[in-house]
């Protein structure tokens, strides 16, 4: 609707004049002409159009050449006829009637053309049962309307356009009779505004008597009432304002109202959007409660195109408990921060910057009021990562990382922080290598490299967390390291890996030991200033890899099975460094211990004793070889045993007792068709226990017992299957980037999903429009749905305890009772504590345009239930009504 029909005119127009040899019903007469004498021409034309004089040998412009009305081509096609009628001045074309020009494209059953009233009308058609049909098309670059019939006046350029229909963004608009005044600015009568994409029989609509409509930018109405289902409701505006930019607009966000029992009344989730930019904008949302509690939400996202894209997400509430003047009348201050950066790989390859942050209080999640994510509550950690490299394309090649690292524990609230971490690193050399050729033998693989590792480690407390004792008790320390190593084989089928490694650490502060006779205690003192020890130690390792096949036949249904062994030794040496060790009284008697000074320090201190490490490992692959089901393939199917069967244990030979390590025994698989997946682990101790629990040098067989000991064992299982693998893959791939993951949660709903009533996303995703064309008529016998289960077993036997420790199952699970009815649930039980674990009810039900869900926790910490209603497009999201109760939280 925003181009002009004048072009469309004027090309027919000229299209059919320009043609003489095409007449309507009447015959011209024939006319007589006198052949007129031939003149010399004194002017010649050029193709160019240059009128040059016949006898002037330089060419003068003197006259101006005029700009083309018409400036591109001009395509037209009409299924029955063309038509031209001189003596009424009427051109008309019929049945599937086009013209195109430029960016233009006008369709209609019949198109006719006045020339005499300067005028151009597009109208439909009736087929052979009396229904109209092929109605009028009308298109320009992204703007199309779909009228009944258009008149035009291609001199004045108005036109009136009745039953138009036309869509600006996610509106689409009908109007019963429309009048357009120009390019930008159209009138019109008894309009219908909806986001239902049948505009002719919505589910919803406004009715507006009076309309002025300025396409791209914005509607302004007069009287306007809501209509649902075809029936008027009060619902009603004496005028109203639709922005239609395509672009994003800055506007109020409207809050939503309710009651709290602790802390009164409250409007959620009001604020102000702003669009500050195309590549960056700023939303800031607040609550207020009667009693005086608030909160702050300010959340932007940016992107700049091949380059990088982000988003930051502050959040703060001021939470009051009880009334002032009672004995539990209390103040609490909790916020959380959230920021992911992302660059584009493309945008600059030999450099990185990423960002991924969630850090706030300890209890955010817990006391918060305004919940983003049920399931948050239940994240025990929180985590971030702030990292730049940057790679410089030398010969050897030098790498360099800067990383700040957080690790938060949300129950013990204690904070793990690196501020940062310097890692740096040169490429492998390899100095006996030739330039040209492989690198092969003893002496061609020796290689050495370069790396740095420097940190300020800090750990603190919530309460401490960016105060000055934050930074008093920071670590600071530099790892130097410069590995040496060669790969060979030796009897063809063995390899062996040997090497070296140098250590020199640095630190800034080391401690001191001494024994307090006033106080009668161990006095630790810290000693500001630059120290230092260095290391070394030596390692090899042999190993080799054995293939085995067990022959059943080509008749059976298991033809075959095929076992990989990988056993591998490794030995390992590292001397003892007691130079860097002093001695201590430790008591009144004059006993002494042995410490170092380097015993606080980032990466530790250096070992007084001598290692002499024998290690043993063995990995087990199986699988089979199997008939194929489908009878028209010869070659057999493998199919995956055991992924991993691995056995592990180590002997050292300097150790004074108990030189054997625990056996450790751990593999994994999946099963049906790589649905579920198994994991186990189990420890076995050959030694035996004495009276009071503890390990003794005597083997448990020796003490009456089994060989082994069995001192804890797990097992996990996780089984994902649905009646669509493809969709259930792509909802996963989908919540990667919804709240409750960026809070720290799971990326499937097996602790619920997000309860953001005021985020109008479904919480399932709609099918596409393929998927939802299967339930056109009668409802599939195909229910679509999906399940996730998960089981956890844990065995304890350490000190003859004999325990399940932990046993619990979760289920998730989301189905289709109908096309627009759905329902999921996340729920679980603990063995142990013999209790039902988070419970989450939810029910959707599509109304087309609009969107109806009920979320419920029915027992538990946080029990709560949620309903919300409202028009599913984001330019109408203010239109929703939402009802929920607070958690029941309780204050930990």
């Amino acid at each position: 609707m925003r181009t002009n029909l004048f072009h469309i005119v004027l090309a027919a127009f000229f299209l059919f004049l320009g043609n003489a040899n095409l007449y309507s019903q009447e015959i011209p007469k024939p006319s007589k002409s006198i052949a007129a004498e031939k003149q010399p021409d004194s002017l010649t034309i050029t193709p160019q159009g240059l009128i040059i004089p016949a006898d002037s040998t330089a060419v003068k412009d003197s006259l101006k050449v005029k700009k083309p009305i018409i400036e591109d081509q001009i395509r037209h096609k009409a299924k029955d006829y063309t038509k031209m009628d001189q003596k009424k001045k009427l051109t008309t074309m019929y049945n599937e009637a086009e013209v195109y020009y430029q960016d233009i494209e006008l369709k209609a059953g019949i198109i006719v053309i006045n020339y005499e009233k300067s005028e151009v009308y597009a109208g439909r058609i009736k087929d052979s049962l009396g229904n109209y049909t092929q109605f009028p098309n009308f298109k320009q670059g992204n703007n199309t309307v779909e009228p009944d019939s258009i008149r035009f006046n291609f001199k004045t350029k108005k036109a009136l356009i009745w039953n138009s229909r036309t869509e600006q963004g996610d509106m689409r608009i009908k109007a019963e009779v429309t009048k357009r005044e120009n390019d930008s600015v159209y009138f019109m009568k008894n309009s219908r505004f909806t986001t239902s994409k049948d505009v002719d029989n919505p589910e919803y609509y406004f009715l507006a008597r009076k309309v002025k409509f300025v396409p791209g930018k914005k509607v302004v109405v007069g009287p306007t009432n809501m209509v649902i289902a075809n029936v008027p409701t009060p619902l009603g505006l004496p005028f109203a304002y639709f922005p239609m930019s395509e672009e994003s607009v800055s506007g109020f966000i409207l809050p939503s109202p309710g009651q709290n029992n602790n802390r009164g009344y409250f409007l959620q989730n009001g604020g102000y959007y702003f669009a500050l930019s195309k590549n960056y904008d700023l939303a800031v949302i607040g609550d207020y409660y009667t009693n005086g509690s608030y909160g702050l939400r300010f959340e932007s996202s940016y992107a700049k195109r091949y380059k990088y894209r982000g988003n930051v997400n502050l959040r703060y509430e001021n939470l009051i408990n009880s009334e002032r003047g009672l004995p539990d009348y209390n103040k609490t201050k909790i916020y959380n921060l959230q920021w992911s950066h992302s660059q584009d790989t493309k945008s600059s390859p030999s450099s990185r910057f990423s960002a991924s942050v969630n850090l706030g209080s300890s209890k955010y999640f817990q006391q918060s009021i305004n919940q983003v994510n049920t399931g948050s509550r239940l994240n025990n950690t929180l985590s971030s990562s702030v990292s730049y490299a940057k790679t410089f394309n030398s010969i050897p090649q030098v790498n360099v990382s800067l990383t700040a690292t957080h690790s938060q524990n949300t129950q013990t609230q204690q904070i793990d922080m690196t501020l940062p971490t310097l890692q740096a690193s040169v490429d492998r050399i390899y100095p006996f290598a030739p330039k040209d050729g492989s690198k092969r033998g003893l002496i061609k693989n020796i290689n050495f490299q370069y790396n740095l590792n420097a940190k300020n480690q800090i750990q603190t407390t919530d309460s401490l967390f960016f105060k000055p004792e934050m930074f008093r008790d920071a670590k600071v320390g530099f790892q130097h390291s410069i590995p040496l190593s060669t790969n060979f084989k030796v009897f063809k089928h063995f390899s062996v890996t040997s090497g070296a490694n140098y250590n020199e650490v640095w630190t800034l502060k080391t401690i001191s030991k001494r024994y307090d006779a006033a106080q009668n205690k161990e006095i630790t003192t810290d000693i500001n200033g630059f120290d230092a020890y260095r290391t070394y130690n030596f390692n090899t390792s042999i190993n080799t890899i054995i293939y085995g096949t067990f022959n059943f036949g080509e008749d059976k249904r298991i033809q075959a099975i095929r076992h990989l062994v990988k056993p591998s030794i490794g030995y390992s040496y590292a001397p003892g460094f007691e130079k860097y060790f002093d001695t201590y009284a430790i008591d009144a008697s004059g006993r002494t211990a042995e410490y170092t000074r380097f015993a606080n320090g980032v990466y530790g201190g250096p070992s007084k004793n001598n290692s002499n490490l024998l290690t043993f490992e063995l990995n087990n692959t199986f699988e089979a070889k199997v008939t194929d089901k489908d009878s028209t393939k010869t070659a057999p199917k493998k199919v995956m045993l055991l992924n991993s069967l691995r056995f592990a244990t180590s002997y050292d030979m300097t150790a004074d007792s108990l030189p054997w390590s625990p056996l450790r025994i751990s593999g994994g698989t999946l099963l049906f068709k790589d649905k579920m997946n198994i994991n186990f682990a189990v420890t076995l101790d050959p030694y035996a226990l004495d009276n009071s629990n503890r390990k003794i040098e005597k083997f448990n067989i020796d003490n009456g017992g089994s060989l082994f000991r069995m001192t804890s064992a797990n097992l996990t299982m996780n089984y994902s299957l649905s009646s669509k693998d493809n969709k259930a893959a792509k909802k996963n791939e989908d919540q990667l980037s919804n709240q409750g993951l960026r809070n720290g949660g799971r990326a499937d709903d097996l602790f619920g999903t997000s309860t953001d009533f005021s985020n109008q996303k479904s919480q399932f995703e709609d099918d596409d429009d393929e998927e939802e064309s299967e339930f056109k008529g009668f409802f599939n016998a195909e229910i679509p749905w999906d399940l996730r289960l998960a089981y956890s077993l844990t065995y304890g036997n350490m000190t003859r305890q004999n325990k399940i420790t932990g046993n619990s199952i979760m289920v998730s699970g989301n189905i289709d009772l109908t096309p627009r009815w759905k329902m999921g649930v996340s729920t679980g039980y603990d063995f142990v504590q013999k209790g039902v674990t988070f419970t989450q009810l939810r029910f959707e039900r599509d109304l087309l345009s609009w969107r109806m869900d009920f979320n419920w926790v029915p027992i538990g910490d946080y029990s709560y239930w949620g309903f919300f209603i409202g028009i599913k497009s984001g330019m109408l999201s203010d239109i929703k009504w939402d009802k929920r109760s607070t958690p029941d939280q309780r204050i930990r």
